[in-house]
């Protein structure tokens, strides 16, 4: 009897192992899920990154986002596809979306009697998947402006006393294509943290290797045209590993707007306290233009508005 109830336990076991085998065989996501990549027609996950005090006693809420899509950007206007609850819809939220993730883009500020458990709720439909990110006030989630999460951790004096820079932007003309836009932004800093020029990789390290081995390929990778080919990327830091050393500079995304716009560069460095980028534009509509100053610890943010009128090329 005990010989039989051996022989029947290795033939469930053998069962079992045929037929997770042969799940894997019909459905290869079970095993590889993380290698399957889109272009287009995949959500956008808005995150809360949490939340930190203002002076004043009130709260600052901090958000951002992931774009599953690979290629696709979306333009999702504030209203019902794209609203924050309460006081919304427009709660000053991005309404273009660049790829993949984009960490602690804006906050949102509410006031000092906001209640522990009351809940700010960001809603993005994107290619008919609708999602959500609820934030309140839980301890945990407090970020830490001096030394912590803000400042990468660092508690060096010059980290503790360093303050945002500032900045100040030269209204721009308005745009009828095809034409340009000159983003001219004048800034200033306290000098901290003071720049210092990035280590040069040990010699033979200067690419990243290349992973081997593991499960099969993915079946459906996009043929991404890589932005940053082109251009430094929004959630990118400018420079590379041995490059100059790192300083006061903006940055240029698009805040709101139908469609994308090439910034040339996309980041410049702090020159006499002044940085200049030029904007060209591909599709008419109203643009607001985010201009992000970095000190390489804290930043400033302002917006701009550029109306752009006219035919978009033929080919577009």
């Amino acid at each position: 009897m005990r010989h039989l109830r051996g022989c029947l336990w290795v033939g469930a076991l053998v069962a079992l192992v045929a037929l997770a085998t042969g799940a894997r065989a019909q459905n290869p996501q079970n095993e590889f899920t993380n290698n399957f990549k889109y272009n287009v027609g995949q959500g956008v996950q808005p995150v809360f990154e949490g939340w930190s005090r203002v002076a004043d006693g009130s709260f600052n809420m901090h958000f951002g986002y992931l774009n599953r899509n690979w290629v696709q950007e979306p333009h999702v206007p504030v209203g019902a596809a794209n609203n924050i609850q309460p006081g919304g819809p427009d709660r000053g939220q991005p309404t273009y979306f660049y790829t993949r993730t984009q960490r602690n883009l804006f906050a949102i500020n509410v006031p000092k009697d906001w209640g522990r458990t009351a809940e700010l709720v960001w809603t993005v439909t994107v290619n008919g998947t609708t999602l959500t990110a609820t934030g309140w006030l839980q301890k945990e989630w407090e970020i830490d402006p001096v030394g912590g999460a803000a400042a990468g951790g660092n508690t060096d004096e010059e980290y503790v006393k360093n303050v945002p820079p500032t900045l100040t932007i030269a209204p721009p003309p308005a745009v009828r294509l095809p034409a340009t836009a000159t983003l001219t932004v004048n800034v200033a800093d306290d000098g901290l943290p003071v720049p210092r020029a990035r280590p040069k990789p040990p010699v033979g390290q200067e690419t990243p290797p290349t992973l081997q081995g593991g499960g099969d390929a993915p079946v459906n990778v996009p043929a991404v045209a890589s932005r940053a080919a082109r251009e430094t990327p929004p959630g990118a830091s400018p420079g590379g590993a041995g490059a100059a050393p790192r300083g006061l500079g903006v940055t240029w995304i698009v805040w709101r707007g139908p469609a994308d716009v090439s910034f040339e560069p996309r980041f410049a460095a702090a020159q006499g306290g002044k940085t200049t980028t030029t904007a060209t534009f591909k599709e008419p509509g109203a643009y607001q233009l985010r201009a992000t100053a970095n000190d390489t610890a804290k930043v400033a943010h302002q917006i701009v508005t550029v109306n752009v009128t006219g035919t978009p090329a033929a080919g577009r």
